[in-house]
């Protein structure tokens, strides 16, 4: 009867052992996972946060480069407007240098022909005044030689005036062409270097937000 009251209680004992060691387990596990849990939970925020901050950084990328693409955008527009205006008033002082040699060859022509009918008019008067009388023929020579030669210091005169106006006007527009060149160059490199000063002026920018970041 003793051996069987001894055994109840050992087996007793061991069950009461094995429940609270199965309890014990029970509440580890729960612990642990509760653990796991907490951080599972910290990671995923961790995770969500630095997915935050990398939409936030790369929606300041989207910025910057929008920026950019935009001076790039209003630089091309504004470099092809002055190539176009600088073509045009090329075109423009060429066909004035074309419109003064015109002028300058059909003035020349104009001078040459008056030239020729004067030079045929003193050849008639020549043939008429040989078969004049002598007495006219002295006279009428004395005055048609000062009335040539009037005539054609004049002309000369009007021929080297004319040629000195054009001359000028001619070296007026060769320097006009010369300042318009001048101006687009000068024009180019104040564009070059905005360009150059608005790309390094975004670069600051950004990196600006880096360091901040």
């Amino acid at each position: 009867h003793c051996s069987t009251v001894t055994l109840l209680t050992f087996q007793t004992n061991i069950l009461t052992e094995l429940k609270n060691w199965k309890l014990n387990l029970v509440q580890h596990h729960k612990l642990q996972m509760r653990q796991e849990k907490e951080k599972h939970d910290a990671q995923v925020k961790q995770l969500q946060n630095e997915m935050e901050n990398l939409k936030e950084l790369l929606h300041t990328y989207e910025i910057s480069i929008s920026r950019k693409d935009e001076v790039i955008t209003n630089l091309t527009q504004a470099l092809e407007k002055q190539k176009e205006r600088v073509e045009v008033m090329k075109k423009f002082a060429l066909w004035r240098i074309q419109h003064v040699k015109a002028k300058q060859e059909e003035y020349a022509i104009r001078m040459a022909d008056k030239h020729f009918q004067t030079t045929l008019m003193k050849k008639v008067w020549a043939a008429w005044r040989s078969v004049s009388e002598e007495r006219w023929k002295e006279k009428v020579t004395r005055v048609c030689q000062l009335r040539a030669e009037d005539i054609c210091v004049q002309l000369t005169n009007d021929f080297e005036a004319k040629i000195a106006e054009l001359t000028a006007s001619l070296e007026q527009t060769k320097a006009e062409v010369l300042r318009l060149h001048s101006e687009r160059d000068q024009y180019e490199d104040t564009m070059k270097k905005a360009f150059m000063r608005g790309v390094c002026a975004l670069n600051l920018e950004a990196m600006t937000m880096f360091q901040s970041k």
